[in-house]
């Protein structure tokens, strides 16, 4: 990996860089100007936080509200569980994160910045603000930090917007979105962290730098938290185009390779191990093929565990993590997750797996937002990946695996 990636520099172990070593090790900030939105989109950064939308294009969309002064909302909330790589970024790269903030507010004109980071983030959350006590006044004047919920759905930009003008995390999809009409009202700029940091990096080495970072034609590097069994083990930052099966390889290792692999989190999908070897890391190349990057995540799933009883478990979670505001969410994750639960357990009836099937079906694209539309694209991963262990556990109240629980699931 280039010595001047996002986590190049001192020891992790060190915490968060002070602001006299951040400039000596990457030097001071370029002045930014039109022209940084176009080394941008030269560079081809998209958005790290999930959706992977070019980042050019959104700082346009903001610069192109009538509207003066518009808002810099800086994501940090990071409510996916098994994501760790923006609270790591921001323990140990504080200054990185706030170069970035600062260079959207300068480029964009916006006389005011919120750091929406993750209220059970809290180390993170004091990196940030020993770091900001270093920044010059001008940025500390314009700045201020939220603590966002503790909620899955609290990152979601329209969430975020909606909790920093009125104190409730709740994502919409109706108009108008943030870039038009956000935080007090203002044409809003709602940017991941690592995507912000990225930015500052482009603008001090250029976007073919960035480029030539990455493998086969991607752009750039990408951080990717990889766990096994449920407990976040690790952040890394990848060339973007590296195959997935060198990354899961140097993980694993030959002796313990996983059963599945749950890509791009909660929102995600599990890809079968037999899958995984040729697919890229590279958002457009992965969802031309069916799949996301989402916010990084590479859950594997070892062979003692069961594919059942793992998604049961994440159906569970999501139904328990929505804003409550429709009728898919309210009763139609929850019945799914229950029905889950049961066919987890080998205790469901015998036309649950076909309910599961039928009601799968009809939760996407129907609620209020998006949350149900994650959640099913989970559960078809889930119902596709594992139609055998599904199978199973309706037809014969049998695990493969063998040691699972009704507890377990």
């Amino acid at each position: 990996m280039n010595s001047i990636s996002l986590l190049a520099g001192p020891d992790r172990a060190s915490g968060a860089e002070p602001m006299r070593d951040h400039l000596v090790r990457l030097g001071p900030m370029p002045p930014s100007g039109p022209v940084v939105v176009d080394l941008l989109e030269r560079s081809g950064l998209r958005g790290c936080g999930g959706a992977a939308f070019p980042a050019a294009t959104k700082w346009r969309a903001v610069a192109a509200q009538p509207d003066a002064a518009p808002v810099i909302l800086v994501n940090g909330a990071e409510g996916e569980p098994l994501s760790g790589k923006d609270r790591l970024l921001m323990e140990i790269r504080p200054h990185l994160v706030l170069d970035g903030a600062a260079l959207a507010a300068e480029t964009l004109g916006a006389q005011e910045v919120v750091l929406y980071i993750g209220a059970s983030h809290s180390v993170a959350s004091e990196a940030m603000a020993r770091a900001l006590r270093e920044r010059p006044e001008s940025e500390r004047r314009r700045t201020r930090m939220v603590s966002a919920p503790a909620h899955y759905v609290s990152g979601e930009e329209s969430a975020a917007v909606h909790y920093v003008n009125d104190g409730v995390a709740l994502p919409t999809t109706v108009p108008p979105r943030p870039f038009e009409r956000g935080v007090a009202g203002r044409p809003t700029l709602v940017q991941n962290v690592e995507t912000l940091a990225h930015a500052a990096m482009i603008v001090r080495f250029g976007a073919e730098w960035f480029r030539g970072l990455a493998h086969d034609g991607s752009v750039g590097t990408a951080l990717l938290t990889i766990s096994r069994a449920g407990a976040v083990q690790t952040v890394v930052e990848v060339p973007q185009g590296l195959a997935l099966g060198d990354v899961v390889g140097a993980v694993c290792g030959t002796s313990s390779p996983p059963s599945a692999i749950l890509l791009g989190g909660y929102f995600g999908a599990w890809v079968a191990a037999g899958s995984v070897p040729d697919l890229p890391i590279d958002p457009a190349m992965l969802r031309a093929r069916g799949y996301t990057l989402g916010c990084g995540v590479l859950a594997m799933l070892p062979a003692a565990r069961c594919g059942v009883v793992e998604t049961s478990r994440i159906l569970n979670y999501l139904a328990g993590q929505i804003a409550r505001q429709c009728g898919p969410c309210v009763f139609g994750l929850r019945s799914i997750a229950d029905a889950l639960h049961r066919i987890a357990a080998r205790s469901s009836g015998d036309d649950e797996l076909h309910r599961v099937q039928r009601w799968a079906g009809q939760l996407a694209g129907r609620g209020a937002c998006r949350h149900p539309d994650g959640a099913a694209s989970l559960l078809h991963s889930g119902l596709a990946v594992f139609a055998d262990e599904f199978a199973l556990h309706q037809q014969q109240r049998r695990c493969s695996v063998g040691t699972i629980t009704a507890e377990a699931a």
